[in-house]
Formats: structure tokens, sequence, C-alpha cells
């Protein structure tokens, strides 16, 4: 009867025991848990911190580049006279850039504006496609003037590539008489010389244009 109650005690000594180690194991279960818990949590709250200032440091980036790219815009309109119109996908810039009659060739007083483009189209359009148009005024005949707007293309995007104009693809075509800023007038006459201008259509990876009308 003694023997069997010593067991009994032991048995319920080695229950309590046994107890006592599953008590133990699943409190440092659940601190090992909480613990890994609270490191996982402080990592993404880390990851997610370094996130957002990343994101802020895109957006201050951006601003800047905005903020540049508007002052670039204004010294174009103060310093060369240029008309800047919004569009829907893009913008559009008149320059007091033109030709003399009968002539393909970039005047001396034009070369600052078109330098200036080069440096905006290099800092803010890089990777895209720049058409030139050429234009005539309606002296001669529509055959002689398609090829005299081709040649002004021609002309003025080789003084924009001997300019430094890089990174981009660069085409040209002649216009012609076609799109006349001054209906008719031609030589002399008041308005043909803003008809003897080009166009540059500067078109970007996303297929969006922007238009800078030089006239």
């Amino acid at each position: 009867m003694k023997s069997i109650r010593m067991l009994s005690a032991t048995a319920l000594a080695a229950v309590a025991l046994s107890a006592c180690a599953t008590k133990g194991y699943v409190r440092n279960q659940v601190a090992t848990g909480v613990t890994t818990e609270r490191t996982e949590r402080v990592a993404a709250d880390s990851a997610l911190g370094n996130d957002l200032t990343a994101v802020k440091g895109e957006v201050a980036g951006l601003k800047t580049d905005v903020a540049a790219l508007r002052t670039d815009l204004t010294a174009l309109r103060t310093e060369f006279g240029a008309k800047i119109t919004a569009m829907e996908n893009g913008m559009k810039f008149a320059f007091p850039v033109t030709f003399a009659f009968d002539d393909a060739t970039v005047r001396d007083e034009d070369r600052a504006a078109l330098d200036r483009f080069v440096s905006v189209v290099n800092k803010y359009y890089g990777g895209t496609l720049i058409t030139v148009e050429g234009f005539a005024d309606p002296a001669g005949s529509p055959n002689y003037n398609m090829d005299l707007s081709k040649r002004r293309a021609e002309s003025v995007a080789s003084y924009i590539t001997q300019a430094g104009v890089q990174g981009v693809s660069l085409r040209t075509v002649g216009m012609g008489e076609a799109r006349q800023v001054v209906q008719g007038a031609e030589r002399d006459q008041p308005g043909a010389q803003a008809n003897r201008r080009v166009v540059f259509v500067v078109e970007t990876k996303s297929g969006e244009a922007t238009t800078a009308s030089v006239q």
C-alpha cells in the first residue's frame, strides 16, 4: 500500500513537472512569437518609412524639374519673344525666327533663339523624335516652294545638330506654302517673312507631342 502511495506521488510529481515544463514551453513559444512579430513589424514599419521617404524624394525632384522647366520657358518668352501656348499633349512655342526671301540660310540674329531651343531639348526632351517642318511664302511655283521649304528644314536641322542637340532623332520635311501665317503675303509684303519659317514637332516616347513653332 505504501509503495502504491509512493508510486502515486511519483506519478503526480511527474505530471506536475510535465505541466510546468509544458507551461514553460508555451511561455517561451509565446515570447518568441511576440518577439518575432515585433521584429517583423519594426522591419515593415522601417521599410514603409523608406518607401515614403523615396516617394517624397521623387515628388520633390519632380517639383524641382517642373520649376526648372517653367523658368526656362519664361526665359524663352522674355529673352526671345517666344509665344508659348499650352496644348492638349504639350505646348506650342512661337519664336521670331524667319528666313530671307528665296533663302534657306539660318540668319545670325536667329542663332541665339535656336541655341536656347537646343538647351531646352537637351534638358527635358531626351529620347524624343524631332521633326523639322519647313515653310515658304506663296511666291514661286508650288514645286519650287516645296523644295525651298525642305532646304530650310534641313538647314535648321543641321544648325541645331552642330549646336549640340543630343539624345534625339531628327527628320526633316518640306511643307511648301501650306499653313500660311499671313494668308497670301509674299516677297517683301507685310507678314511675308512670317510665312518663311520652320516648325519643330517634338514627339515623346509615350506618343504625346509638343509642337514648337518657330515663326
